[in-house]
C-alpha cells in the first residue's frame, strides 16, 4: 500500500528563492525538452497521399527523440548554461520523466486502442468514451510548480526526512510541520517539493507491503447503497441524504469580483501579482473546503458500513449538459474517488454498479416507472410503492450490486 503525505515545510528566504529558482530553470528545460520532441514529430510526419517538400524542411533527420536521448544531452545543458548545476541530476531526471509519461498518453493507444491524438467522440454517442489525453502544453511563468527527487533516505539520496526537517546538501534544513505521524512500518519512496499560493509543501510517499485485508462475506453485518445527485449530494438505501453544499456558487460572486479588480491592474506589476494571489488564495479555500467535506462523508460512510455501493457515472458525459456548473461544483468523481481509497484503507467492501434502469425500476417489484426530472417521488402503479426516488435508485443500486457479490437480496430479512 502506497500512501503519500503532504506537510508544510517553512523554508527561509534564501532557501524559497532557490525553490523558485529551480521551479524556473525546470519550467525552462520542460519547454525546451517538448519543444525538441514536437519538432522531432513534425518533421517525421508525412500526410498519407502526399509529401511535404513545400511545408517541410528538407534535411537529415535527427534519431527519434525520446527520454533516454533528452537524458544524455543533461551533460551538456549544464555546460552550455551553468545555472542548471545548482539542481541535482534526479530532479532534473523526474522533470523528464513526467514529460515522457505525458507524452506516451498523448500518442501511445490505450488498452481500449485509443490515444489522446484521436478525435473527441461525438456528443451523441451512445458508449462510454475512453478517457482522451490532451497534448502536452508548454508552460508560462510561475506553471510548473513542483519537483520530484527520486530516493529518500537512502544511502545514495540527497534528500534526508527526519527530526521534523528535511535536508539537503544544497539547501540546508527546512523545518517540517509533521501535523501527522507517518505510522511504523512505512518506507519513505519520493519527496516532492510544492508550491502552492500560501507556501511550500514537501509530499512524502510512503510504502508498506502489508495490505489490509478486506472484511470476509460471511462477517459483513451492515450494507448499503448510495446514489449521488444535486437535490441532495446523497441518499442511501437507508433513508439518509447528505445535503448539497454549494462551495463555489457561495464564492461565485466574491471571485467575480476580485477577477474584475484583476483586469484592471496592470500586467505584471506588483498589484497584478498581488491580486493574482487573492484569488489563487479563495480558490484554494474553495478546494480545501470541498476536500474536507468529501473526506467526512467517505467516514462516515466506512464507519457505519461493511458494503459500500454507488453508481458508476459517466461524469465527463453529464458535465456537458446545462448543469455542468453544479455537476462539477459537486465533484462527484472526487469524492468516489476518496470514499474508494478510504474504504481500501479500512478494508470495507467498495463496489460501483451501472447506473441503467436504477432510477426507471422499482425497488420491490421491479416494475418500469418512467419518469422525468422534475418527478421527485416514485409511484409504482403494480405494487402501490411511494417513496423518494433518489432512496428508490440507491436500493436498486444495493440489490444489483449485493446480489451478484453474494448470491442473496439485501432485503431478504
Amino acid at each position: 500500500m502506497i500512501l503519500t503525505f503532504e506537510y508544510r515545510i517553512k523554508p527561509s528566504p534564501q532557501q524559497a528563492e532557490c525553490i523558485d529558482q529551480w521551479l524556473e530553470l525546470l519550467r525552462r528545460h520542460w519547454n525546451y525538452a517538448l519543444g525538441q520532441r514536437l519538432d522531432w514529430l513534425r518533421r517525421t510526419r508525412c500526410a498519407i497521399d502526399r509529401c511535404n517538400l513545400i511545408s517541410e524542411p528538407i534535411g537529415e533527420i535527427t534519431e527519434k527523440v525520446n527520454y533516454y536521448t533528452q537524458q544524455s544531452d543533461l551533460k551538456q545543458t549544464k555546460i552550455l548554461f551553468p545555472d542548471y548545476k545548482n539542481i541535482y541530476c534526479e530532479v532534473q531526471q523526474m522533470n523528464l520523466q513526467r514529460l515522457d509519461k505525458a507524452w506516451k498518453k498523448w500518442l501511445i493507444p490505450d488498452k481500449k486502442g485509443k490515444s489522446g491524438c484521436d478525435p473527441a467522440p461525438s456528443h451523441g454517442a451512445r458508449e462510454r468514451a475512453p478517457r482522451r489525453r490532451g497534448r502536452p502544453r508548454f508552460k508560462k511563468s510561475g506553471q510548473l510548480r513542483s519537483f520530484s527527487f527520486s530516493r529518500v533516505n537512502h544511502p545514495k539520496a540527497v534528500i534526508k526526512f527526519s527530526n521534523n526537517c528535511i535536508w539537503t546538501k544544497k539547501w540546508g534544513a527546512i523545518p517540517v510541520v509533521v501535523h501527522r505521524p507517518i505510522p511504523d512500518g512505512f518506507v519513505l519512496k519520493t519527496a516532492t517539493i510544492v508550491k502552492k499560493a500560501d507556501g511550500y509543501y514537501v509530499c512524502l510517499t510512503a510504502e508498506d507491503h502489508n495490505i489490509p485485508n478486506i472484511i470476509p462475506i460471511d462477517n459483513i453485518k451492515s450494507v448499503v447503497g448510495i446514489d449521488l445527485g444535486l437535490k441532495e449530494f446523497l441518499t442511501t438505501s437507508q433513508g439518509e441524504t447528505v445535503a448539497v453544499k454549494k462551495i463555489y456558487r457561495n464564492q461565485q460572486q466574491h471571485l467575480a469580483r476580485q477577477q474584475r479588480k484583476l483586469a484592471r491592474k496592470v500586467k505584471g506589476s506588483k498589484n497584478y501579482e498581488k491580486q493574482q494571489k487573492r484569488i489563487a488564495l479563495t480558490h484554494q479555500k474553495i478546494s480545501r473546503y470541498r476536500k474536507d467535506w468529501h473526506y467526512k462523508i467517505a467516514h462516515w460512510l466506512v464507519n457505519n458500513h461493511d458494503f459500500i455501493a454507488c453508481e458508476d457515472l459517466n461524469i465527463k458525459g453529464l458535465a456537458r449538459t446545462k448543469l455542468a456548473k453544479s455537476i462539477l461544483d459537486v465533484a462527484w468523481g472526487n469524492f468516489l474517488t476518496k470514499l474508494e481509497a478510504v474504504a481500501v484503507k479500512r478494508g470495507v467492501w467498495f463496489v460501483k454498479v451501472s447506473p441503467h434502469g436504477t432510477t426507471v425500476n422499482c425497488s420491490y417489484c421491479g416494475h418500469k416507472v418512467p419518469k422525468t426530472l422534475s418527478v421527485r417521488l416514485h409511484e409504482c402503479p403494480k405494487c402501490n410503492l411511494t417513496m423518494d426516488r433518489d432512496e428508490n435508485a440507491a436500493v436498486n443500486i444495493l440489490k444489483k450490486r449485493f446480489s451478484a457479490v453474494l448470491g442473496v437480496s439485501p432485503m431478504s430479512d
